[in-house]
């Protein structure tokens, strides 16, 4: 079966995975990791994509984004995977491919799901065990978002502006839900619709997604569709 082609919607928030391949390290040196977060900040720029939150983290990463036109999110992640490429197999003495494929992304319902995903991108450290806290680890966007460091490479979505009416407020509020946590179910389903690109809320969000598209946005049900529908006994 054909592969979906990726669902990339203009002014949607769209989360997005990128694993190594054989999930092998991406990242060997601090001058990797900053070497990817110049590539993510050039290409984002040029490509029209406001950035919200991210995390690198050993053998994958997570981004959350906004494109500003149909095109921008594929030419970024384009962009960005080979070039990172390029210079870590030089830089390491290696050949070959590096990624587990092509990057996988979901569509998400702002309302619902955006502020979860921030939350459930920078705790990813957390769930992993690699730190105690989301302020522990240096490669995400967490210090951006609760003002304890300025990122080039975050652009604040409006829903966040809207956590507070003073810079202190925000990242207040948004340290509290960080804190909060994600629940199970909500984390499960962020990782299952942006594995298989499906987009991911409530039913009547869908449902007008698919308006806008030509690309079908939800998993349809399962075998194939009758060619002949069967008379059902009374």
């Amino acid at each position: 079966m054909a592969r979906l082609p990726r669902l990339s919607l203009p002014g949607y928030p769209h989360h997005v995975i990128q694993r190594g391949n054989n999930r092998q390290s991406i990242f060997s040196s601090a001058a990797d990791y900053r070497f990817l977060l110049d590539l993510l900040r050039q290409h984002a720029r040029q490509c029209q994509v406001a950035v919200h939150a991210y995390v690198l983290m050993g053998n994958h990463f997570h981004l959350l984004l906004t494109p500003q036109e149909g095109e921008g999110l594929p030419r970024m992640m384009q962009a960005v995977g080979r070039s990172y490429v390029q210079y870590f197999n030089r830089q390491h003495q290696r050949s070959g491919t590096l990624w587990e494929g092509r990057y996988r992304s979901t569509v998400l319902q702002t309302e619902r799901y955006l502020l979860q995903c921030m939350a459930y991108i920078d705790l990813n450290p957390v769930r992993a065990g690699m730190v105690a806290g989301p302020q522990d680890y240096a490669w995400s966007s967490f210090a951006h978002n609760t003002g304890q460091r300025a990122d080039p490479l975050v652009s604040p979505h409006p829903l966040y502006w809207e956590l507070g009416n003073t810079p202190f407020a925000r990242e207040a509020a948004y340290q509290s839900l960080v804190q909060a946590g994600v629940e199970g179910s909500a984390q499960q389903a962020l990782t299952d619709a942006t594995l298989r690109g499906w987009a991911l809320g409530e039913a009547d969000f869908v449902v007008d997604l698919q308006k806008r598209t030509g690309r079908r946005v939800s998993k349809s049900k399962a075998g194939r569709p009758s060619l002949v529908r069967p008379e059902i006994p009374s």
